[in-house]
């Protein structure tokens, strides 16, 4: 019988983990929906750029139009990084290559050719974006399914705003705010608990995708703060890897990149006496890693796993997070419990 998660109820054989092809598929339209979305700033903007472009007469004339500086700069393929080495000479000099090398050869079309080499620097940074949007799309639907069980449960969460770095009551309107939140913390009969998304676990010395500790806000302070709880070893309850990435062909080396982490994991603490959970969360699992995952969880060596893509399995390791009681060094002896615990 599996460790965690019992394989009879939830996960009864490797099949069930695997992402189907309608998955799949799913994934991708949402992925590239969301694509659209980024873009949709940068598409604005060259509409700007053509409107207040389309003044004027000659390419040569935009050197007199201020608020188009930034915009010549970008369609003359330097990016925001770059700006910073270079001074006002060198920003005029490019701009004027721009003109004398791209637009006047465009003739009357000048204003077209613009706005193409506009988008065409934009979409480099687009491109940057999008590479980590498969990851953020997976670590936002995580965190929704969290907030999901909280509300169903009538669990009182305060959650960490990414941007101003404080604690805030559970709002009465929620949406959106798994965009925002890089943690939560709740009570569970007289436990405390934090969820702390993406931190470096001294411990182990690397970043975390995903822990749960015994503690309260007031405990975690700064990652450079001593005192704050994320150096209290015995304080971690659980800690996982979730990948977001969809692609099947990269399916295999987020699983040996994860499982890598999570054995590191549990070595680090191991040293020190103690045995946390660990887990796993993925939305792209194909046949031989669902194999390994699933024999992991018989053999108790993973406390918990989940199909990203799959909503039973999403909501049952979120109930399992939000209900673990045990201390970090007794957490092996609770799992028997996790369907009592879950229901």
């Amino acid at each position: 019988m599996a460790k965690g998660i019992n394989p009879q109820t939830i996960i009864e054989k490797p099949e069930d983990l695997v992402t189907s092809k309608e998955e799949t598929r799913a994934g991708f339209i949402k992925l590239a929906l969301e694509k659209n979305y980024l873009a949709m700033p940068y598409i604005e903007e060259a509409r700007a750029l053509r409107a207040m472009a389309g003044k004027v007469q000659s390419p040569k004339e935009l050197l007199k139009i201020e608020e188009l500086k930034a915009g010549l700069l970008t369609a003359s393929g330097l990016s925001e990084k770059s700006l910073k080495h270079l001074t006002d000479e060198d920003k005029t000099s490019a701009i004027k290559q721009l003109i004398e090398k791209f637009l006047e050869p465009a003739g009357d079309k000048f204003v077209d050719e613009l706005t193409y080499r506009y988008l065409l620097t934009r979409g480099g940074k687009l491109g940057g974006e999008a590479n980590n949007l498969a990851g953020q799309l997976g670590q936002r639907k995580f965190i929704r399914t969290l907030i999901s069980v909280f509300n169903l449960a009538g669990i009182t969460y305060y959650w960490k705003d990414s941007d101003s770095d404080s604690w805030i009551a559970k709002p009465n309107e929620d949406t959106d705010l798994e965009k925002r939140a890089n943690g939560f913390y709740w009570k569970i009969g007289r436990a405390n608990r934090l969820l702390i998304i993406n931190t470096t676990v001294p411990a182990v010395k690397k970043n975390v995708d995903v822990c749960v500790l015994d503690g309260r806000m007031d405990d975690l302070r700064s990652d450079k703060h001593r005192e704050s709880i994320i150096y209290s070893n015995e304080s971690y309850i659980a800690l996982g890897e979730l990948k977001g990435g969809l692609d099947p062909a990269g399916a295999d080396e987020h699983w040996k990149t994860a499982n890598s982490a999570l054995s590191r994991i549990r070595s680090s603490f191991r040293k020190k006496k103690l045995s946390p959970h660990t887990f796993f969360v993925g939305a792209a699992i194909e046949n031989s890693m669902a194999k390994e995952i699933f024999n992991q969880l018989q053999n108790g060596i993973l406390g918990g796993a989940a199909n990203l893509t799959k909503d039973e399995q999403l909501t049952a390791i979120c109930s399992w997070i939000v209900r673990l009681k045990a201390a970090s060094g007794m957490v092996r002896e609770q799992d028997e419990s996790y369907r009592e615990d879950l229901f």
